[in-house]
């Protein structure tokens, strides 16, 4: 089976490397590039380098190497319509198409959607194209609350009293410099009222009516250790044995799969088409239980990384089939831990700094200590050298029966394994004393009702 994959991060290089790796089937990967990812580059039988948001010169590549399957990885190419274009071309494809993927580049939408089909696990919200009128709102609400722009902003768009801004008049600022600097793209703002709780995530693969969750996983999206600095991409994940988390019962993991069950289904009704790809779930645990944060219409990017090396099964045919219109493939995952952890240029997210320096890696030595790298947003030179460029450089996947185990393995694996003058990680992703401080903050908001 010929299959393109769309995008040159980490999240595409995991999702290449398992269907290649799938037993008893016979993959040809064409990948269409942002960057020069050496890991895909690798895979391939052909590549090209261009725009992902262009649909028509991905459409042109996808007929020109006569593929069977595309997968598409990043937001931004289902957003502008790359799966409607590739299917105008006969090409069946692993993603949503624009209407189904608004849940994801329109946070307004998602919002309405939720509340107007009866999907109760949201925190009091509005949608405003009047910088004045969410002002207002605002004031109205009197407490703290999530200042979020309406369209794409790569994850890194929310502001929230009491973590990125100080006060209610921070928050209107925001407000205003949304509109004036025309963040995410859209002229519309989503205010809501602030969560309180554990975040997680839980993906699913889905084809429109029937849902296959996958584990849960905890990203970290500050940029500094013991979650500090500005909010980046993620700086990485970690998923338990169990499929769970420590602080999230299977009762609760159990109801955000039917919240993702009814948004699927209310997706197909509210756009006429149904939803095929991975819907992620983004969700806070509260004392009231699961609050949605936001939806993505993707592989989440690190979670991808911890839920595809341990998946066992058919993948292919799960992606193919659910590109059809008819989910099958016999797909289990591994009771294994993974700990994922990024290594990063050292200015990440708010400089250029450690852009074009030379980043080595050696992959023998980070498998010999059960980890698995994946390259992202660097570019393999004409030299043989890797290059990063200002975004996440390499993901670095530890593999255990423990999550001890796991975390362990991926510390050593970038410590011994991965070198460069201006790099960094966060060293305390997956260790048992930030999952401790996770758990116990968790029974403090259980015990205190949300407060």
């Amino acid at each position: 089976m010929k299959v393109m994959i769309v995008g040159s991060g980490a999240r595409e290089h995991a999702i290449a490397e398992a269907l290649c790796g799938a037993p008893d089937e016979d993959v040809e990967l064409y990948a269409f590039l942002r960057n020069r990812n050496p890991g895909l580059i690798r895979l391939s039988e052909d590549y090209e380098v261009g725009d992902p948001t262009d649909v028509d010169a991905v459409a042109r590549a996808a007929v020109r190497w006569g593929v069977d399957l595309a997968v598409i990885g990043p937001e931004d190419p289902l957003a502008e319509g790359v799966a409607d274009r590739l299917e105008e071309e006969g090409i069946p494809t692993f993603g949503p198409k624009r209407g189904p993927a608004r849940i994801e580049w329109d946070k307004g939408f998602a919002r309405r959607l939720m509340r107007e089909h009866g999907i109760e696990a949201y925190p009091e919200f509005g949608v405003f194209e009047d910088p004045d009128e969410a002002c207002e709102f605002i004031d109205e609400l009197g407490k703290p609350v999530a200042v979020k722009p309406a369209g794409l902003t790569g994850g890194k768009g929310v502001k929230v009293v009491g973590e990125h801004l100080r006060n209610l008049d921070e928050a209107k600022e925001y407000v205003r410099e949304i509109f004036e600097r025309e963040i995410g793209g859209l002229p519309r703002v989503v205010i809501e009222e602030r969560c309180v709780g554990e975040e997680y995530t839980i993906q699913v693969y889905t084809d429109g009516r029937k849902v296959l969750p996958t584990p849960a996983v905890q990203d970290h999206p500050h940029a500094y250790e013991g979650d500090e600095g500005p909010i980046t991409g993620g700086m990485g994940s970690y998923s338990c044995p169990d499929g769970l988390l420590p602080f999230l019962s299977r009762e609760e993991y159990e109801e955000s799969v039917r919240i993702l069950e009814r948004t699927v289904e209310a997706i197909r009704k509210e756009t006429g088409e149904p939803y095929r790809g991975v819907l992620y779930g983004q969700f806070m645990l509260t004392a009231d239980g699961p609050v949605v944060i936001e939806f993505n219409c993707r592989y989440g990017d690190p979670e991808a990384m911890n839920i595809l090396p341990i998946a066992e099964g058919d993948l292919v045919t799960l992606h193919a089939s659910i590109a059809e219109g008819s989910m099958e493939g016999d797909v289990e995952f591994l009771e294994r831990a993974t700990v994922c952890k990024y290594v990063v240029p050292e200015g990440y997210p708010e400089s250029s700094e450690g852009e074009g320096e030379p980043i080595e890696v050696d992959e023998e030595c980070i498998h010999r200590l059960n980890a698995i790298p994946y390259y992202a947003s660097v570019n393999l030179e004409e030299d043989g050298t890797i290059t990063m460029t200002s975004s996440r450089a390499v993901a670095i996947v530890g593999i255990g029966e423990r999550l001890e185990e796991a975390e362990e393995a991926a510390e050593r694996a970038i410590r011994e394994c991965v070198s460069g003058e201006r790099i960094r990680h966060r060293s305390d992703i997956g260790k048992p004393e930030t999952v401790r401080k996770r758990v116990r903050r968790m029974e403090r908001i259980r015990g205190q009702g949300g407060s």
